[in-house]
Parts: structure tokens; sequence; C-alpha cells
């Protein structure tokens, strides 16, 4: 039997695999961008909670993600609270990367004109509905370039998550590896299965540009 038939054999593993890593991507990355976009809104205003998520973010972008995925599966537990894997991986992917969008986000803020915020608080808009309404559209469509990097981070940090007994895609190819000796085909699978990805996420990146110049946003 060749490498590829044993590959072909396998294909179940690798389905499974990838099947795990595309919902650990998108529910982690969902989770994310609603998690950074709540912290950016709590940044609005100084406050000792602004402060705190400060420190947070800070430590998030300073801190290994493989670091906070040992430390939510294997340090947790010793102060009595245990999860699996799976939602130890979660977990970690979601506030990670909603860290790095609130950056993200923040950055874009911070050069925002300061007229249209002003005017809309004159129009009597609330603080909520300012935000959800004027900033956070233009402050996505900005940073979309950014973002759309943030997604292939995240997508590759699943990876990660197979030192942590995921059974996502890396480690499908670990499995088969290990088992018939063929890392080479095992893992070219993999980087084709990830390009495969990338590239969807590249166009669905595309799209939103031309959304985003239809509504004035920004140019193409």
């Amino acid at each position: 039997m060749s490498e590829w038939s044993i590959i072909w054999e396998a294909r179940d593993l690798f389905f499974a695999g990838i099947w795990n890593t595309l919902v650990l991507f998108v529910l982690s990355f969902v989770a994310a961008f609603v998690l950074g976009c709540g912290m950016l809104f709590l940044l609005e205003e100084r406050t000792r909670l602004s402060i705190v998520l400060r420190w947070v973010i800070n430590l998030m972008r300073m801190l290994p993600f493989l670091i906070l995925a040992y430390l939510l599966y294997y340090g947790l537990p010793q102060l009595g609270l245990r999860m699996s894997a799976w939602t130890a991986g979660l977990i970690a992917l979601t506030i990670y990367h909603a860290a790095y969008i609130a950056e993200i986000l923040r950055g874009a803020r911070i050069v925002l004109p300061a007229g249209q915020i002003e005017a809309a608080k004159a129009h009597g808009f609330r603080p909520f509905r300012l935000f959800y309404r004027i900033l956070l559209p233009q402050l996505v469509i900005k940073t979309r370039p950014l973002l759309g990097n943030q997604l292939i981070y995240a997508l590759k940090d699943t990876a990660f998550l197979t030192i942590i007994t995921v059974q996502e895609l890396t480690a499908a190819a670990n499995s088969v590896q290990a088992t018939y000796f063929i890392p080479t085909e095992a893992f070219v699978v993999v980087i084709f299965f990830y390009w495969i990805i990338s590239i969807a996420l590249e166009l669905a990146l595309k799209w939103a540009g031309r959304f985003g110049a239809k509504r004035g946003f920004e140019h193409v």
C-alpha cells in the first residue's frame, strides 16, 4: 500500500480533525470579536475597570498563546477548576485574540475624527447606540486588513491545541504519521487544508472591502 493510499484510508480522521479545527476557529473568533468590541466600549471612558482592562490586554499581548493554553488546561485543576481540553482551547483562543482585536480597534479609534462623535452626542445618541451604530462599523471596515491578519493567526493558533490533546487537524496528522511513519504526506494534507481555509478567508475579506466601499467607508 502506497503512502497516499494510507492517507486516503485515514480520511475520516483528517475530516474529523478539520471539522474540530473549523468549529474551534469560528466559535473562538466570533466570541473574541464580541469580547474585543466589549473591551473597546469599556475603554471609551477612563474608569478603574478600563485601567484593569488595559493591563489584561497588555498581559495577553506579551503572553505566548501556548502558555495560556497550558495554564488553563494544566494549571487551573490545581485550583480545583477542571475543564475538557476542547473547552480550555476554546477559552484560550477567545481570550487571547479578543485582546488583540480590542487593541486593533482601539488604534483605529484613537485617530478617528472627533467631530462626528460630538455631532452624534448632540443629536441625543446614548453611548452604546453611538458605539454600535456609528463607531464600530467604521472601525471594523478601516481595520479590515489587520483583522484579516488576526483571522489567519487565530486559525494557525488552533494547531497549538494538539499539545493539550485537542483532536484537531494537526493532531490527526500527528496520529497518522506516528502510526504509519509518513510525516511528509500527512503534513502536506494539513498544509493543503490550511491553504484552502486561508483562501476562503481572503475572499471573504475582499467581499467585505467591496461592501465597505459601497457604504463609503473606504476606497478599493
